[in-house]
């Protein structure tokens, strides 16, 4: 049996997978998130160790429980969140806390790396954001010069973890691609964008792909928790680990998230790019293969805005009110862009708008025109992916929280004009993707009988006549954007 886990920004989990596709336990604890200054994230790689060591013995004592011996387990998979700055000195101590994903300290230093490296977004398929790695660490170079100046090595999140559990300093093509430091074509670190950040070669972790071995459990560990000196793969980035755990493997698969924001995952067989329209453009978990997304900063987020708005006591509420009262031509319009806008726009100055109430507006049209705009939001992301040329997916696996409302899904597959479909295992999260490496990577079978496609539970096939309604509708919401802001921005 293998272990995945999956350190998030407000949780770390781990889950205990057999060769039966199996969830067999499960672990989790939580984590705080500091914010010393406005736009600043951080977070105390220690405390990840310690939860870290807490989930193991805690899902260890479960897998018993279930009649899981520790000695079945065979090996660790990782993965975590993405484009945090984790920095260390020549001993393994930790500098400062690491630098999250949502931190934007770091607006002026990623124009400042675009004009020194002006291909960069030709070598890593990205705009460079605040949100990645190289231009938080300009930012430490710049403002914390006495950090900057005891650096010796650059993790992300989960590759602390490797380095506590192995001792090996390592990371995985999917993750590493993320910094804005990879030349993403070719699976290499970016001399170019190096010099630019101030870094050396000697300072980022050997690049593996997630199925291979990375390190073996260091042996003080293995007998503390009661496994072997087993080794620990190199894993994913958290939203690679999860497409691996829905099966998506392949060039013309895609999934539709609906968290707190909302991601579009397409998995290529090739180097595609849009970064004119945000688009993001990653190394897959596996070899030979990348992947695309388009990223939509506030989508289930918006229904908690919208309750928070009208009243409403819980979302349970606010979906059935909107289903009860349905949309029409008189439901307002919204812009759903509560913390600006990624794909497509890149423009952080956008703001959340309802336009065409009048006295007739109820609570109910609220939550309509949020759950639409929504839609449409995801709508474009979807048609920037594609405008890479990497062609349309006729079906798309829909995951997270907002994929339980069959009404919100029976809509979104009549505004975007797909079928789209929940599946087993979708709460599970990246922690399968993650196990799921593990056993590749001892395994080494083909990919597609160890990340199997779950089985359908729920199917939303759209309507085309109410496809032509919203993509009337979809005009009107595209103008409204224009109007109000202009071009996107690139």
């Amino acid at each position: 049996m293998f272990i995945g886990i999956d350190l998030g920004t407000s949780s770390l989990k781990a889950i205990v997978l057999d060769r039966n596709h199996r969830v067999r336990a499960s672990a989790s604890a939580p984590l705080s998130v500091s914010q010393p200054h406005p736009v600043w994230r951080e977070q105390d790689p220690e405390h990840w160790w310690s939860a870290c060591q807490k989930v193991i013995v805690k899902l260890l004592g479960t897998a018993a429980q279930a009649g899981v011996a520790a000695t079945q387990i065979e090996a660790i998979g990782l993965t975590g969140q993405m484009h945090g700055a984790t920095l260390l000195d020549a001993n393994e101590k930790v500098l400062r806390p690491a630098i999250l994903w949502n931190d934007g300290r770091s607006e002026q230093q990623c124009y400042e790396l675009e004009q020194k490296v002006p291909t960069s977004r030709a070598i890593t398929g990205n705009i460079m954001m605040p949100g990645f790695t190289a231009p938080k660490l300009l930012w430490v170079a710049q403002h914390e010069p006495h950090i900057f100046d005891r650096l010796a090595k650059v993790l992300l999140p989960k590759d602390y973890l490797r380095l506590k559990l192995t001792g090996e300093y390592a990371s995985d093509m999917s993750d590493a691609a993320g910094m804005l430091l990879l030349d993403v074509a070719n699976r290499a670190w970016s001399e170019a964008l190096l010099q630019a950040t101030g870094l050396q070669h000697q300072m980022l972790p050997k690049l593996y792909e997630g199925p291979q071995i990375t390190g073996y459990l260091r042996g003080e560990l293995a007998q503390s928790f009661g496994l072997g000196c087993i080794p620990v793969m190199a894993g994913a980035s958290d939203n690679a680990a999860g497409a691996l755990g829905m099966g998506i493997t392949e060039a013309g698969q895609a999934m539709l998230s609906l968290g707190t924001s909302g991601v579009y995952f397409a998995a290529s067989d090739g180097f595609r790019t849009n970064s004119a329209q945000a688009v993001h453009s990653f190394c897959h978990a596996l070899p030979t293969k990348w992947h695309l997304m388009s990223v939509m900063l506030s989508a289930a987020s918006c229904l908690d805005h919208a309750a928070q708005l009208t009243g409403v006591p819980d979302l349970a509420t606010l979906l059935d009110n909107a289903q009860a009262r349905g949309l029409s031509q008189t439901t307002p319009l919204y812009l759903p862009y509560l913390n600006g806008e990624r794909t497509p726009h890149n423009n952080p100055k956008a703001k959340a708008t309802y336009f065409g109430i009048d006295a007739g507006t109820t609570s109910a049209d609220i939550a309509n025109a949020t759950l639409e705009g929504v839609g449409h939001g995801l709508t474009e992301g979807i048609a920037a992916v594609e405008a890479t040329g990497i062609g349309r997916a006729e079906e798309i696996t829909l995951i997270g929280g907002g994929s339980r409302s069959a009404y919100w899904a029976q809509m979104l597959a009549d505004t975007c004009n797909r079928r789209l479909v929940l599946r087993e295992g979708a709460d599970v999260g990246p922690a399968l993707g993650a196990a799921r490496l593990a056993r590749l990577g001892i395994d080494r079978g083909p990919v597609r009988e160890t990340c199997t496609i779950p089985e359908v539970i729920a199917e939303y096939s759209p309507s085309a006549g109410r496809h032509q309604w919203l993509r009337a509708r979809h005009q009107d919401y595209k103008s409204l954007y224009l109007k109000l802001y202009g071009e996107a921005r690139s």
